[in-house]
């Protein structure tokens, strides 16, 4: 597979400015919605089951992620996803701890059942989708994402969804063709929500019309780049969650595409 191009990727979705809808964890709501905005999306962080599938039919992309899950907040994410479906809204899945327990298992294979058009999530949780013994450490993986690639490959193969499993090498595949994105920086893993912020960008992508696959890419590959060039002019994880927004906000297409190491596998 080529790679996409990574400066047409981010200038198309400046300039659509995608509407995208979050039902996403109470940690991490405000560090997506300002990640969202920086990059040139316009966030929504629409929660109640009684509107959700109204208000998703008036956007451009739906990010579900399961982080502090509710027997409520999965309802809404089930209605919100059938409304996608209906309308032809594409949307990304986060599985956070999807191996953890049995009501983060099964609510996430409801909702893959759904037809989400990517999935994210490190290398336990994909495991955990795919049938495998992913363990986990909470919302932390247990293993490397290196282990997860036939994982994902399976999972991207049964559920016809592209599988993004994220780690110190980023994997992407739609069940065939597979690509590597190796940018990022260790302190990213010293911030909450770092993942999900990928996985909201991702959603960004798909919202400026970009396939499941191009889309997944050039999010975690503007993830990548803006984290490598926030961490030198960071004196720790506070100051490194700030300098990331910048980066985000003043990322320009050259570079990115000059930056990200991205690879067939």
């Amino acid at each position: 597979m080529t790679q996409p191009d990574l400066s047409l990727a981010l200038s198309r979705l400046r300039q659509a400015a995608p509407l995208v809808h979050n039902i996403t964890n109470q940690v991490v709501a405000n560090v997506t919605a300002n990640a969202l905005l920086a990059i040139g999306a316009s966030p929504a962080m629409v929660l109640a089951e009684q509107e959700v599938g109204e208000f998703v039919r008036l956007t451009a992309a739906l990010v579900i992620n399961l982080g502090t899950l509710t027997a409520p907040q999965r309802d809404a994410m089930l209605v919100a996803t059938a409304a996608a479906g209906e309308a032809g809204v594409p949307w990304i899945m986060d599985p956070v701890a999807a191996g953890a327990t049995a009501f983060r298992k099964d609510t996430a294979l409801q909702l893959l059942a759904r037809g989400p058009r990517v999935v994210r999530g490190n290398a336990s949780e994909i495991m955990a989708l795919a049938g495998q013994a992913g363990g986990g450490k909470g919302v932390d993986s247990a293993h490397r994402s290196d282990a997860a690639r036939e994982a994902a490959r399976q999972l991207a193969r049964q559920s016809g969804a592209v599988v993004a499993v994220t780690g110190a090498t980023d994997y992407v595949t739609d069940g065939t063709a597979m690509l590597a994105i190796a940018n990022g920086h260790p302190m990213l893993t010293r911030v909450t929500g770092t993942g999900c912020t990928a996985t909201a960008l991702i959603g960004a992508f798909l919202g400026a019309g970009l396939d499941g696959m191009q889309a997944a890419v050039a999010g975690l590959a503007v993830l990548g780049v803006a984290a490598e060039q926030a961490a030198p002019l960071a004196s720790g994880p506070g100051s490194f969650q700030v300098a990331l927004l910048d980066r985000l906000y003043g990322l320009e297409g050259a570079e990115l595409a000059g930056r990200a190491r991205i690879s067939p596998v």
